[in-house]
């Protein structure tokens, strides 16, 4: 029985490097190696943002309508739930609506010259805020 020696290159074992070929950084080169790319990333965030905007300045808007508007309904149902759990307020509220549509009606849509002072004042409003067509 021959016994043969097998050396550390063929079975692909390396040995680590001694201490004279070990090349080091110091620690602040090391830790400018990496933070010096994620400084840059973060100093061009508000460029990315801004022109993010400016390139899809209609679809935000619109979407932010539409959230805007969801929300808006959603304050406004729970404002109304809110007063209809007060004991009275609601049919008191209705009593008042009620009141107002019964004074209006016989203020300005009772009589035929009253519809055309309320023509007339309609028409002015609209004046004011749209000028004049002529």
């Amino acid at each position: 029985m021959e016994s043969r020696e097998t050396t550390k290159s063929e079975l692909g074992i390396t040995t680590p490097p001694s201490n004279s070929q070990i090349t080091t950084t110091s620690g602040t080169e090391a830790w400018r190696e990496w933070v010096e790319p994620v400084m840059d990333v973060l100093a061009k965030i508000p460029d990315y943002i801004g022109q993010f905007f400016s390139d899809y300045r209609q679809p935000l808007l619109t979407v932010g309508l539409f959230v805007l508007g969801i929300v808006t309904v959603k304050i406004t149902l729970a404002v109304l739930d809110a007063i209809d759990d007060v004991p009275l307020l609601a049919p008191v509220l209705e009593i008042v609506g009620i009141g107002y549509t019964a004074w209006f009606v016989w203020r300005y849509l009772w009589r035929a010259e009253n519809r055309r002072e309320l023509l007339a004042e309609f028409e002015a409003i609209k004046t004011q805020i749209f000028g004049d067509r002529a």
